[in-house]
């Protein structure tokens, strides 16, 4: 298919799928135009897409400037839930549909993956398969673990994955704390969780898990006046943004002792997004954190399924349908 036969233009801003057949098949079976980029700034967005009818984008921001500079675009399909890295503002005063893909594309796997960290930072599984590589073979390098029944499991928000993550993490005997406010306590307390304040949350938890999204109000939610306030024997387990946690501010704590340890599935510099990333944050180096590479959603099922939605709703709004899952409102084209 030529430019000039197609229906219009859909630009996949970046992605890390190793190709784009899924999203091909889709867009061009519909009669459009696919142009696969992998930009790393705005400026690369708005050049490779100023002219464009659509945007699918994983990892690149697509902002305000971005946004103005666009001349024909109607659609920016995210590829995952949160939208942060879209102005949603922006697209809804030039008419542009955002949509996303429900939790439910990958609830499990970031469930799956909150409980994985959780336990390997408890049980000290990271150390101690490091120390036997290196021929101690010892229950006491991994001290001191402490037992996990009878200890407090904490969830920053309680959202439809906190929840998944609130069923399995039952199954060890903790008792489940969940600070979210906005839910009403008695939908937290209809699932056997106790409702708690954000306080509450900090200062009780041995174990506290962020599954909250990242917004201008949750950045930086764990600065060092909150880690301070935190329990020595405390874990962190991040399973949501990385910018949601200060790294330094992380690093501090578990230098010094204010916490015991962390699990984190992204850093606040947020890797994917830039080009030609270098492993120089100093978290990488303390033996007590453990770090995975923003892949709590990861299958192989979960990614299809992903890469569907995204390229199927881009379709469906340039084709004059309603999107499934639209994050902003914006009058109903009809043009078709």
């Amino acid at each position: 298919m030529t430019r000039t036969d197609a229906k219009g233009t859909i630009l996949i801003a970046d992605f890390d799928f190793g190709d784009v057949d899924i999203e091909r098949a889709i867009v061009e079976g519909a009669g459009f135009e696919l142009l696969a980029a992998q930009c790393k700034s705005e400026d690369e967005v708005i050049e490779k897409g100023q002219d464009v009818d659509g945007v699918l984008t994983q990892y690149a921001r697509v902002g305000s400037r971005a946004i103005d500079a666009f001349t024909r675009c109607r659609v920016i399909a995210r590829y995952g839930t949160g939208v942060d890295i879209v102005d949603v503002t922006a697209a809804t005063r030039r008419g542009i549909q955002v949509t996303n893909a429900p939790n439910e594309w990958c609830a499990d796997e970031v469930a799956d993956h909150a409980v994985a960290l959780w336990l390997a930072a408890a049980r000290k599984i990271c150390q101690y398969d490091r120390a036997t590589r290196q021929g101690t073979w010892q229950w006491q390098s991994g001290e001191p673990i402490w037992r996990l029944r009878g200890q407090v499991f904490g969830l920053l928000s309680f959202g439809s994955i906190a929840q998944l993550i609130a069923e399995r993490a039952k199954a060890f005997g903790v008792e489940v704390w969940a600070h979210d406010p906005f839910l009403d306590e008695t939908e937290i307390r209809s699932r056997q969780v106790r409702p708690v304040s954000f306080d509450e949350l900090v200062e009780g938890s041995d174990h506290l898990v962020i599954q909250a999204p990242l917004t201008p109000q949750t950045h930086h939610t764990f600065d060092r006046a909150t880690l301070r306030r935190m329990k020595p024997t405390a874990v962190l387990i991040n399973t949501a943004r990385g910018p949601i946690v200060e790294d330094t501010a992380l690093h501090q704590a578990l230098t010094e002792g204010w916490i015991a340890g962390a699990a984190l599935d992204d850093l606040e510099e947020e890797p994917a997004k830039q080009r030609g990333w270098h492993p120089r944050n100093p978290l990488l180096t303390l033996p007590n954190v453990i770090i995975t590479p923003h892949a709590a959603y990861y299958s192989e099922q979960a990614i299809t399924t992903v890469r569907r939605i995204a390229a199927e709703e881009a379709v469906r709004v340039l084709t004059g349908q309603p999107a499934r899952y639209p994050v902003n409102e914006v009058q109903a084209d009809v043009s078709g």
